[in-house]
């Protein structure tokens, strides 16, 4: 059976999935520094234009095993501004309904700078079945670093240090970083990189542009223009090979991610919008 984890949900919105990474992954690489066109964007920095502080999102999660869909749980996202910084703060659990089969308490939360929208702090604090873990990872981007507080509870946390590229990212930064990226400038079928680093590695990201898609279903919400992605997948034991993930995220100023869909090696998932507030525009792209 395959576990619906608010884990799988947050990599799942990053419009990518870990690729193993190799030696010279963890040295130098520089997430920020896209060359598109031969013009090179400043490293280390990304101005946001599509999100604010009050923001809050809502996913509903389903597993689909034989030909019946389960509702699994719900994750939310709410983003508060904090002078030169946002705090995004990340609560996700299982239905009661679904924890006969697998029972999920987890809380995320990171400290992002304004200027670069790169991770000062990443705090996790996971309860999935029989599985525990707190991870507080801190980032010191100048000397490309991260310092690691982990173990199964805060009490039992051992530091460790990393060495990581430049511009290092962390599983929810990369989220609001990928929303920011400007996709007209990307052909349909083009890739992107990006890269964060979590569980003590540096994992590298692969992402292939899909194009627009108009009037596209999003259950309980009605239809909405999107922008799609098929983020790259790895065979093995929660992929079978061939594979693809699909993303659709909202084609308007916002570009918050709408509907993930993935096929698993059991079945298949998906997380769907369910509410969203605060916004920093208005949501044109629903029609």
């Amino acid at each position: 059976m395959v576990k619906i984890t608010i884990y799988s949900l947050l990599i799942f919105s990053t419009m990518a999935f870990a690729v193993p990474p190799t030696e010279t992954d963890t040295t130098s690489t520089n997430l920020s520094l896209i060359d598109v066109e031969k013009e090179v964007v400043e490293p280390c920095f990304m101005e946001n234009k599509t999100f604010q502080g009050g923001e809050e999102i809502t996913y509903k999660l389903y597993y689909n095993w034989g030909v019946m869909w389960l509702a699994a749980g719900e994750v939310t996202f709410k983003v508060n501004d904090m002078g030169g910084q946002y705090h995004v703060a990340v609560a996700g659990r299982t239905y009661k309904s679904y924890e006969w089969f697998f029972k999920v308490r987890d809380y995320y939360d990171t400290y992002i700078d304004k200027n670069s929208l790169l991770p000062k702090t990443s705090i996790r604090d996971v309860s999935e079945g029989k599985y525990k873990l707190y991870d507080k990872v801190e980032f010191d981007q100048e000397n490309k670093k991260a310092s690691s507080l982990r173990g199964k509870t805060r009490d039992q946390a051992r530091k460790k240090e990393y060495d990581v590229g430049e511009c290092m990212h962390d599983m929810l930064s990369v989220i609001y970083y990928s929303r920011n990226i400007d996709f007209e400038r990307y052909d349909e079928g083009e890739e992107f990189p990006v890269k964060i680093f979590m569980d003590k590695e540096v994992w590298p990201l692969n992402v292939k542009y899909k194009g627009k898609k108009s009037r596209k279903k999003i259950k309980g919400k009605g239809r909405f223009n999107t922008i799609k992605f098929s983020p790259q997948v790895v065979s093995g034991r929660v992929f079978k090979e061939g594979e693809e993930m699909m993303v659709y995220v909202s084609d308007d100023k916002n570009r918050i991610p709408l509907l993930i869909e993935s096929p698993v090696s059991v079945g298949s998932v998906k997380a769907v919008l369910k509410n969203y507030k605060g916004l920093k525009y208005e949501m044109t792209a629903k029609n």
